[in-house]
């Protein structure tokens, strides 16, 4: 699936924003995965043409960061920490409780579509281990019970979590009086205003 037509409106917003189209691709990646769940082929081949890139580039660059997903995956993921702090407070015994509890392994989703369950390196949280993120909203010192009563509240539609891909309940604009001289470099004829604060002397 390719962008909406108010996905594509708003990716020429945000294509806007920036001096080279090419240096919007990171958010228009998590445009396309907040409307799909995940980045499809459809949407990132768009992408490379709104922006000016190959596909290859384009899927390239998402390969590079962990929220990126190319597959379908739950309107929820919860990736549990089993990292250093976790392990030694419990992570590991907390990521197959969790895999036990949904009757999935882990990288698997429920059959309802609900979850996906997966490990994670580290989340740095390690001062509320064991923790775990659900759609990367941090949750911390987490017990098996704590586990139990999430997932009934996700099931319940009791948490005002967004589903998989949705950053912010708030989206970012920014009038055009407010943009920073979105110009090309090679087009710039002075220093930007921010630069030229560098070379300010301090007083003294």
């Amino acid at each position: 699936m390719t962008l909406s037509p108010a996905n594509e409106a708003l990716a020429a917003e945000i294509i806007s924003w920036f001096p080279r189209s090419r240096s919007a691709l990171i958010p228009l990646l998590h445009l396309a995965q907040e409307q799909d769940g995940y980045l499809t082929d459809d949407a990132m081949r768009h992408i490379g043409e709104l922006v000016g890139a190959t596909p290859a580039e384009v899927k390239g660059t998402a390969g590079f960061y962990e929220m990126f997903r190319f597959e379908p995956v739950g309107t929820y993921m919860i990736n549990v920490c089993t990292n250093i702090s976790c392990l030694l407070w419990g992570g590991e015994e907390l990521l197959h409780h969790a895999a036990e509890s949904l009757g999935v392994e882990v990288g698997g989703t429920t059959d309802d579509g609900m979850i996906t369950l997966e490990e994670a390196e580290c989340i740095a949280a390690c001062t509320e281990a064991p923790c775990l993120q659900v759609n990367y909203r941090y949750r911390g010192r987490v017990t098996h019970d704590d586990f139990d009563r999430l997932v009934d509240d996700l099931r319940a539609s009791r948490l005002d979590i967004p589903r998989h891909g949705a950053l912010s309940a708030v989206r970012q604009s920014i009038p055009a009086e407010r943009l920073a001289g979105v110009i090309p470099p090679e087009q710039a004829r002075e220093a930007p205003v921010w630069l030229g604060r560098n070379d300010v002397e301090v007083a003294g």
